[in-house]
C-alpha cells in the first residue's frame, strides 16, 4: 500500500527518503494535474521552484514531468528560489496553480511541497482536503510522465533563471532614496538557504553596505535548524556587532521567515517586527487600516490598532488564514510570531525578503538606531513578554493528550484569572490581566507547540509550567 500523505498547515512536508520520495512526488504531481484537468485550467502554466535541500532540483523535474506527461505547460523555476518569488511568478505569470519543492524551516531530513493558488495564495483546506483524499488514491501505473529533455522539447515545460521580475517588484514599492541617502551596513544571514542574490541585489541597489554569512549551499543547514531565532542567530549577532552594522538579516530556509538583529546585537523578536511596521506603515507612510494576527501571534498590535482607531482580527494557524482574512477586510499588514509577515499590495503569502526590505526603509526614514525605534514602541504601548516551547511525546501518546487538551478541556491551574477559552485551534487561554497560552500540536513533528504572552517573562514561564507538569512533558 503506497504511504498516505497529508496536508498540514505549510504544505505537504515529510522526511526524505522516509514518505519524502520520487514515487510519493510523483503521485502528487499526478493528483495535481487531474484536479487541473477537472477543473478546465489546463490551457495555464504551472510554475514549480526550489529551495537547497538535499534533491530538491531532482524533485521539482520529477514533477515537472508527470505534469507534462499530462499535457500541462510548466514553468520551472531551475535555480534556487525563494518561496515568495515562485508565489510572485504564480500571480504575474496568471497561473491556475504552482508548487514549491522545500521544507521551510523544518530540519534537514525534511523536504515538502507547497501548493499555490491562483493569485499566488497558499491553497486552503478547500483545496489541500479532496486534493490530499485523491492523491492517496493514486497507484504508481495510474502516473503519467514525460522525460524532462522531451518535455522541454515539445515546449512543455519552459526554464526560467531570471529573478528581475521579482527583485524589481520590490524595488518600486520601497522608498529606495531615503535608503540610498541612510547609507546603512547590513548583514545578511541566509542560513545556507534561498535569500541571498535577491536581498544582496535590492540592498546593493539602494547603497546599502552589505556583507553576507551562511551564503553557501549547505544541505544540512550548518548543523542547525534553517529557523532565524534567538537561538540559531548568535553568529549573526556577533557579526553585526564586531562590524558595528546597522541591522542583520536573516531568513528562512526558503525566505519566507524573517529573523533581525538590532544594532546592539540585540534578537528582535518577529512579534516585535510586526508592531514596528504596522506602526510604521499607518504612522509614516499614511496607510489606513486593520492588521490581522494568528492566534499565537502578540497582542501588542491590538494596542496599536486600537490606538489608530483600527481593529486587530485573530486567525488560525496558517498563513493561509492570515491572507485570506486580510483579503476579507482589507487590512495592512498581517503576519505570525513566527516570522512570517505580508504587506497590502504584495503578494498574499509570507515574504522575508519584502519585509526585511521594509524594515531598512523605515530604519533610514526614521534616522535612529532600530535599537531606539522600538524602544519608542515600548514606551507608547508597553511590554509584553512571550515565550514559547516545543515538547515532544511519544506518538502512541498523542491521542490522549488531544481527547484531554481538546475534548475534556483538562486544563492546568494556572494561577491566573481565566478570562475565557477559544479552541479555533488547538486550545487558547485568555487570562483577565490581558496575558494568553496557546497549546497546540504541530502539524508536521510529533511536538505540542506551547506560547504564552505575558506582562512579564516570569509569569509566562509559570504558565508553561504548569502545562508541563499537568501533561507530563
Amino acid at each position: 500500500m503506497a504511504d498516505e500523505i497529508e496536508f498540514g498547515t505549510g504544505g505537504w512536508r515529510a522526511v526524505i527518503a522516509d514518505t519524502f520520495t520520487k514515487a510519493n512526488v510523483r503521485r502528487v504531481a499526478q493528483g495535481l494535474a487531474d484536479r487541473i484537468h477537472d477543473e478546465d485550467v489546463a490551457d495555464r502554466p504551472v510554475v514549480i521552484g526550489y529551495d537547497q535541500r538535499f534533491l530538491s532540483p531532482e524533485f521539482a523535474w520529477w514533477a515537472a514531468e508527470v505534469l507534462a506527461g499530462n499535457g500541462i505547460h510548466v514553468r520551472v523555476i531551475d535555480r534556487p528560489a525563494p518561496t515568495p518569488m515562485i508565489m510572485w511568478t504564480v500571480r504575474d505569470k496568471g497561473c491556475a496553480y504552482g508548487m514549491a519543492i522545500t521544507a521551510s524551516h523544518n530540519p534537514a531530513t525534511y523536504n515538502g511541497i507547497k501548493i499555490f493558488t491562483e493569485g499566488g495564495r497558499d491553497a486552503e483546506v478547500e483545496v489541500t482536503g479532496p486534493l490530499q483524499a485523491h492523491i492517496n488514491t493514486i497507484a504508481d501505473a495510474d502516473i503519467k510522465a514525460l522525460g524532462r529533455d522531451e518535455a522541454v522539447e515539445q515546449g512543455l515545460v519552459r526554464v526560467q533563471t531570471s529573478m528581475n521580475w521579482y527583485i524589481d517588484s520590490i524595488l518600486d514599492q520601497v522608498d529606495l532614496d531615503v535608503i540610498r541617502h541612510a547609507h546603512l551596513k547590513i548583514v545578511l544571514d541566509p542560513m545556507f538557504g534561498v535569500s541571498k542574490t535577491c536581498l544582496q541585489t535590492i540592498l546593493l541597489t539602494a547603497r546599502c553596505d552589505v556583507d553576507t554569512i551562511h551564503e553557501r549551499r549547505d544541505t544540512l543547514f550548518g548543523g542547525r535548524l534553517p529557523s532565524p531565532n534567538s537561538k540559531t542567530l548568535k553568529a549573526l549577532a556577533g557579526v553585526v556587532v564586531e562590524r558595528g552594522a546597522d541591522l542583520g538579516i536573516a531568513t528562512d530556509g526558503d525566505a519566507d521567515r524573517l529573523g533581525i538583529i538590532d544594532d546592539r546585537g540585540n534578537f528582535l523578536h518577529p512579534n516585535q517586527i510586526l508592531v514596528l511596521l504596522y506602526s510604521y506603515l499607518l504612522e509614516e507612510k499614511g496607510w489606513i487600516g486593520p492588521c490581522v494576527r494568528n492566534l499565537a501571534t502578540t497582542h501588542l498590535l491590538d494596542r496599536v490598532a486600537e490606538a489608530h482607531g483600527q481593529t486587530c482580527y485573530e486567525v488560525p494557524v496558517g498563513f493561509k488564514w492570515v491572507s485570506s482574512k486580510m483579503a476579507e477586510t482589507g487590512a495592512v499588514i498581517g503576519g505570525e510570531s513566527s516570522g512570517g509577515l505580508t504587506v497590502k499590495g504584495h503578494i498574499a503569502g509570507k515574504d522575508g525578503v519584502y519585509a526585511g526590505t521594509l524594515l531598512v526603509e523605515m530604519i533610514a526614514r526614521k534616522g535612529k538606531p532600530l535599537s531606539q525605534i522600538y524602544a519608542d514602541i515600548e514606551k507608547r504601548y508597553g511590554r509584553l513578554e512571550m515565550i514559547e516551547d516545543d515538547f515532544s511525546f511519544a506518538p502512541e501518546a498523542k491521542e490522549g493528550l488531544k481527547k484531554r487538551i481538546y475534548i475534556d478541556q483538562d486544563l492546568p491551574d494556572f494561577d491566573v484569572e481565566i478570562d475565557h477559552i477559544s479552541d479555533m485551534d488547538g486550545i487558547k487561554v485568555y487570562f483577565a490581566n490581558g496575558g494568553w497560552i496557546i497549546v497546540r500540536f504541530s502539524g508536521t513533528e510529533p511536538l505540542l507547540r506551547v506560547f504564552c504572552e505575558m506582562p512579564d517573562a516570569a509569569s509566562a514561564q509559570r504558565c508553561i509550567d504548569a502545562v508541563v507538569a499537568k501533561y507530563g512533558l
